[in-house]
C-alpha cells in the first residue's frame, strides 16, 4: 500500500487525537517522508510526548505554532515547513487544533464565544490561507489528475455536535460556543472545497467520534487509537467525489 501522502502537517499535535495521528502516521508500514507535528512549545514539557516520538521516527519534524490565530506564528511555521519541503510542496494539512466550551445560555459570556470562534473557525482558515502556496505547489507537482490526500488536501477535524441536522438528536448540553463554532467551521470547509477544487486540493470535514481525550473525557466510548485508525482509513479513500463532504471516522456521511 502506498503512503497516504508524501508530507503531512498536523496542528494541535501535543496530545489527544493530534498526537495519535502523528504516532500512527510515522509508524505506518509506508510512512510519509515528512510528518510535521505542530504545537505551542515543542521543546517544553507539553511537547515531551512529541519529543519522544521524534526521537524514534526521523520522519517527524517538530514545528512551533504557538497560536493558530496569530498570523506571525503561522507564517513562521510556514517558513519552517517550507525549509524541509524545498520545492515539493505540502500534500496533506490536518487542522486538528481546537478548544471546547460547555457554556449554556445562562453561563455564556461574549468573550468566551469570541475566543472559541477565533480558535475553531478563524484559526483553521488562517492556517489554510498561509499554507495554500505549499498545497498548490504539491498539487501541481503530483503529476496526477483528480483529488486525493496523496496529491493535496485539507482535512478539518470537526464534530457532529456542529451538525444542525443532528442538533436535536445529540442530547449533550447546549455548548453554545463549541457547537456554533463547529457549524461555522463546517461552512468554511464547504467553501474551501468549492474554491480549491480547481487548484487540485481536496477539502473534507471529519468527525472523529466521541473520543477518550482531555476534551472528550474518560466517559467517551471510543479510544483515541481506534478513532485515528479509522480516520486514516477514511483519508486514504477520499477522492473527487467526497471533496466537500462531512464524514465520521468510519466514513459515514453526516448531515450538515
Amino acid at each position: 500500500m502506498a503512503a497516504l501522502a508524501r508530507s503531512v502537517l498536523v496542528t494541535g499535535s501535543s496530545r489527544g487525537i493530534g498526537l495519535e495521528l502523528v504516532r500512527q502516521l510515522a509508524a505506518s508500514p509506508r510512512p510519509p517522508q515528512h510528518v510535521f507535528a505542530t504545537c505551542r512549545d515543542p521543546k517544553g514539557p507539553r511537547g515531551k510526548a512529541l519529543q519522544e516520538l521524534a526521537a524514534q521516527h526521523s520522519s517527524i519534524k517538530l514545528v512551533q505554532l504557538a497560536d493558530t490565530v496569530n498570523l506571525h506564528s503561522i507564517q513562521r511555521a510556514v517558513r519552517d515547513v517550507g525549509y524541509h519541503l524545498k520545492d515539493q510542496g505540502l500534500n496533506l494539512l490536518i487542522n486538528n487544533a481546537g478548544i471546547s466550551s460547555h457554556a449554556t445560555l445562562s453561563s455564556l459570556d461574549s468573550q468566551e464565544m469570541l475566543d472559541v470562534f477565533a480558535t475553531n473557525v478563524v484559526g483553521p482558515l488562517q492556517v489554510v490561507k498561509e499554507f495554500l502556496p505549499l498545497l498548490e505547489q504539491a498539487a501541481k507537482a503530483a503529476g496526477q489528475e483528480g483529488l486525493s490526500c496523496s496529491r493535496a488536501a485539507v482535512i478539518n477535524i470537526s464534530s457532529k455536535l456542529g451538525s444542525i441536522g443532528l442538533c436535536l438528536r445529540v442530547p449533550e448540553a447546549p455548548m453554545y460556543p463549541y457547537r456554533a463554532s463547529k457549524a461555522a467551521q463546517n461552512m468554511v470547509t464547504r467553501c474551501l472545497a468549492a474554491e480549491l477544487q480547481d487548484k487540485g486540493i481536496l477539502c473534507v470535514a471529519i468527525h472523529p467520534g466521541w473520543v477518550k481525550t482531555d476534551m472528550g473525557t474518560e466517559e467517551a466510548p471510543l479510544t483515541v487509537e481506534d478513532s485515528v485508525r479509522g480516520i486514516l482509513t477514511v483519508l486514504a479513500s477520499l477522492s473527487q467525489d467526497t471533496s466537500g463532504a462531512f464524514l465520521d471516522w468510519e466514513g459515514n456521511s453526516l448531515p450538515w
